[in-house]
């Protein structure tokens, strides 16, 4: 009989778990341009958009970073909002605000801006973000057609740490970016008339003089001219326009002075009317005059004039 002899090996096993809890956490942020685009200023109305701050944080303990978020001014404000500039002396006006309303301003616990940032509570090992919610001002509508930019500057500047009870501004551990706001004020101008109405008249045997009003507002120094077309009635003609009723006519015109001497037509540089735009509503009086003629047979006589604002 034989007997074999066997051998039994054992392997141990060593088992190391990791954690975060005990590794020093690390949060960094960023936030892309606040970009307005191109904003109308002539209708006087604020214009809004957004743009979202987004802070990622590493390691530090399972409860998650709480966050202190601030931005500041940037690189021009006063006591009334943050402005931007343009390369000359112009400025335009904006805020950056905490909520979708716009009634409460994003500052900075850092530096006192606005008086408080936003806290944001990030789990651990993860990302978290919050939207700004930004706002071109309204009544702004001497502004100058330019672009505009403001600078923060290591900004916005978040304070943080492991997340306790206390509120923000708190924790040992400091962040930033820095970012841009934009705006592009363009060009533009709006035009409105008053009808012009000779009234009522028999046999046309002198002048029948009345006036209208043309209102332009356009942006600040943007150069404009007004011109005045024909109008629709068959065989008009800047200089003799015509009033129609069916096949019959009513020959009248029209001048930019109260003399009427002084055609209004619409070649530029020839016979219209140019100003210069301040953001505010400018008029002109448009005087009319239907001449002496041979009074076609009764009826009501109308015309349509375009008035064209070049700029």
């Amino acid at each position: 009989m034989q007997y074999f002899a066997g051998r039994w090996t054992f392997a141990s096993i060593a088992l190391l778990v990791l954690t975060t809890s005990g590794l020093t956490q690390t949060c960094t942020v960023s936030l892309p341009t606040i970009a307005f685009g191109n904003v109308n200023v002539l209708s006087g109305a604020a214009v809004d958009t957004t743009a979202t701050v987004t802070v990622s944080c590493i390691n530090g303990q399972a409860v998650g970073q709480r966050v202190c978020i601030s931005i500041g001014a940037g690189s021009d404000s006063d006591v009334t909002s943050r402005k931007m500039d343009d390369a000359s002396i112009d400025k335009v006006r904006y805020d950056l605000f905490k909520d979708a309303a716009r009634t409460q301003l994003w500052g900075s616990w850092q530096t006192a801006f606005d008086t408080a940032g936003v806290q944001l509570d990030v789990p651990q090992n993860t990302n978290g973000s919050v939207t700004v919610f930004a706002r071109f001002l309204g009544s702004q509508q001497a502004a100058i057609p330019n672009s505009y930019s403001s600078t923060f500057t290591a900004n916005p500047f978040v304070q943080y740490g492991n997340k306790t009870a206390t509120a923000c501004p708190t924790g040992g551990k400091t962040a930033s970016t820095s970012t841009t706001a934009t705006a592009t004020v363009i060009k533009n101008c709006t035009v409105s008339a008053t009808t012009l109405n000779f009234g009522s008249s028999g046999v046309i045997s002198a002048n029948i003089d009345q006036t209208s009003t043309i209102q332009v507002q356009c942006t600040n120094t943007t150069p404009y001219n007004v011109g005045l077309n024909a109008g629709t009635a068959p065989g008009a003609t800047v200089t003799t326009r015509k009033m129609a009723s069916g096949a019959k006519q009513i020959n009248y015109s029209l001048f930019r002075d109260v003399g009427r001497t002084t055609n209004w037509g619409n070649t530029v540089g020839t016979d219209t009317a140019a100003s210069t735009g301040t953001g505010a509503t400018q008029n002109f009086t448009v005087f009319g005059r239907v001449p002496p003629q041979t009074t076609p047979a009764p009826g009501a006589y109308s015309d349509t004039i375009v008035a064209t604002v070049t700029f």
